[in-house]
């Protein structure tokens, strides 16, 4: 991951725009690594798939959207999975229910585990890691990272076949 090497204060990264937007951590803007085809496509599908449960489910999805883990550091979330009455803040400052992320070419895994190590601490329960080239998704958790064939937290479910299956 590419780091700007200016330091920028909190106020300043929030009222800046980033296209793509970008990470902030203790003063430092993270760039985060640009997905390709099979990037795109399944986050895509991830989103077509939980925002046609939404009502049924009581939440709701956003892609890419700012999370505030604690004062000085954001993340930016693939896709984040909300209670259906979340705040709708141009910040999002409480726990998401889920978050998810899509693995990148450019991805390291330990990179991705330290990002579902903060959704952790803010209170998120799961992050599901989904690998487009190696058709493989992971969960973490309290207990840490595990590779899974299937995708679930409480009603919200996601069929890996389905979704790898229309890459």
């Amino acid at each position: 991951m590419a780091t700007v090497p200016v330091l920028l204060t909190e106020a300043e990264y929030l009222r800046t725009s980033y296209h793509p937007d970008c990470d902030y951590v203790d003063g430092l803007v993270l760039e985060r690594n640009l997905g390709q085809h099979d990037h795109a496509r399944l986050q895509a599908m991830i989103l077509f798939l939980l925002m046609q449960q939404e009502k049924h489910w009581g939440m709701y999805v956003l892609p890419e959207q700012r999370l505030k883990i604690r004062p000085g550091k954001y993340r930016i979330p693939d896709v984040m999975v909300l209670s259906a009455g979340a705040p709708r803040t141009a910040v999002i400052e409480q726990p998401p229910l889920l978050c998810i992320e899509v693995v990148s070419p450019d991805d390291r895994m330990n990179d991705l585990i330290e990002r579902a190590r903060d959704y952790h601490a803010l209170g998120v329960a799961e992050t599901w890691i989904l690998d487009p080239s190696g058709k493989q998704a992971y969960v973490y958790s309290a207990d840490g990272l595990h590779e899974v064939n299937q995708l679930r937290f409480g009603q919200i479910a996601l069929d890996l076949e389905e979704l790898f299956g229309g890459l």
